[in-house]
């Protein structure tokens, strides 16, 4: 049963057939991907394509996302359609993505960072955040394992960031809202109320004001919920435009006719409503800040302090081709930042950072033991290391952390396959393999049976 308060507000709401709206609620959620495009050639069959995202697919029906190596090397992520629009909202913005900074202020648990990642390609950077501790945690997994190397993940608070003034070319917020759009879930369903959903309305003034500051004059402030609720969505937009100086920037929509373009009082937002989209309740709207910038100073760590030495260059050289500048040492582990050094330290001095790059390795005892993250990292040299194939019950049991064995490779450090895409490290000593899967990464559930019958099928993109 849906909260009466909001079937009451829905029936007199502009834009919303509140009918079908209701009828469509009722109904299970659409299943979607997205194709990470550097990893994986294929996409799934008998799959239909999100029309707005290049590389999104919606799925006959939900398949063990767990017990996929696939999933886990970061081949595809389990992404809603809608908030897939993101992209087709950049590209709309007319914002240059050559060189430019971004960032994600609510990014976990990651899809949309890694949207924005797959976009911004390795001259730009993104900077993902997310406040609460564990999903920042979940984010820098998602982060990791899709591999580009240009992602920055922080946990800070919105407010933080107004000690970056001017920074950031481009500013998405996924603000934390009432969670109407979801409401096809009970548990949405037994969170909402009105008084929060007025309380999420006061949070997302808050979170605006405060990152505004961090945008640069002529930038792009990205806004989105997964709410219905107008005081979430225009009318946020509005109170932020009264107070600053800034336009919305209108999308271009008409190849999407079941998108629902919202006026209100000079705002213009985008609604995807459940009766007339393949998705969940969705809302996104787009500003340009026009205001002048002061240039303020911003306090920056001495680089020299990251500076790795010779032998340590050498190692990252011969593994990975990421460029020099972007080398760092901290303590005893190599990292490639996803940006300079110099650029680097400017974050560190200001920002809590959770992930501060890709590990390429850590150093002990005078031996360089390779990173997890280097195994699923685009940077990879292929002629690094040797390459195991291996079949989908030993990719379970790598992924497990169980006991295996592979008597007939050869001995050494070794990167395990599957399908041909890489799981990450083992070190295999003969009667035994040493497992360097991450323990907290670990799968703990049962899978029964041979494993295949709800992985996805795939062919080739033509």
């Amino acid at each position: 049963m849906l909260p009466e308060k909001f079937i009451q507000r829905i029936n007199n709401q502009l834009y919303i057939d509140a009918s079908a709206l209701l009828k469509a609620l009722e109904e299970p959620s659409p299943v979607s991907i997205r194709i990470n495009p550097v990893k994986w050639k294929r996409k799934p069959v008998n799959s239909t394509a999100v029309s707005w995202s290049k590389n999104g697919y919606y799925l006959e029906k939900r398949p063990s996302y767990t017990g996929d190596p696939l999933f886990h090397s970061g081949c595809y992520y389990p992404q809603e359609a809608s908030g897939m629009f993101l992209e087709h909202a950049i590209i709309q913005s007319g914002l240059s993505l050559e060189n430019v900074r971004v960032l994600d202020l609510c990014g976990a648990p990651g899809g949309k960072s890694t949207l924005i990642s797959d976009m911004i390609g390795g001259q730009s950077f993104l900077v993902a955040n997310e406040v609460i501790r564990p999903r920042a945690s979940i984010l820098a997994e998602t982060v990791t394992k899709w591999g580009h190397g240009n992602t920055l993940v922080t946990g800070n608070d919105p407010s933080s960031f107004g000690k970056l003034p001017g920074y950031f070319d481009l500013i998405f917020v996924d603000a934390p809202c009432s969670g109407e759009g979801m409401f096809r879930s009970a548990i949405a369903v037994n969170e909402w109320s009105v008084s929060n959903a007025s309380h999420c309305a006061d949070r997302q003034k808050r979170i605006l004001m405060d990152i505004w500051p961090a945008l640069k004059e002529n930038g792009v402030l990205i806004y989105s919920t997964c709410t219905f609720n107008p005081a979430e969505n225009e009318e946020n937009i509005r109170w932020l435009i009264s107070r600053q100086e800034a336009e919305c920037i209108k999308i271009d929509i008409s190849a999407f006719r079941e998108i629902t373009e919202i006026d209100y009082e000079g705002i213009t937002g985008y609604g995807f409503h459940p009766d007339k989209i393949k998705g969940e309740g969705f809302f996104i709207s787009a500003i340009r800040k026009t205001e002048r910038h002061e240039k303020n100073s911003i306090k920056v760590r001495r680089k020299d302090e990251l500076k790795p030495g010779k032998n340590d260059l050498a190692i990252a050289e011969r593994w990975t081709d990421f460029p020099n500048d972007r080398l760092l040492k901290w303590g005893e582990e190599m990292i490639a930042a996803p940006c300079s050094v110099h650029e680097y330290s400017t974050l560190y001095q200001n920002l809590r950072i959770v992930k501060p790059g890709t590990r390429i390795f850590n150093l002990k005892k005078n031996d360089y033991l390779p990173a997890h993250e280097l195994a699923l990292s685009d940077h990879l040299k292929n002629e690094a290391f040797p390459y195991v194939e291996i079949s989908l019950k030993e990719a379970l049991a790598y992924l497990r952390r169980d006991s295996f064995a592979l008597p007939e490779a050869a001995t050494g450090w070794k990167i395990v396959r599957y399908n041909g895409v890489n799981l990450g490290f083992i070190n295999n000593i003969g009667k035994r393999v040493n497992n360097y899967f991450p323990v907290e990464w670990r799968i703990r559930m049962n899978i029964h049976g041979s494993g295949t019958e709800n992985l996805i099928n795939w062919e080739m993109v033509k």
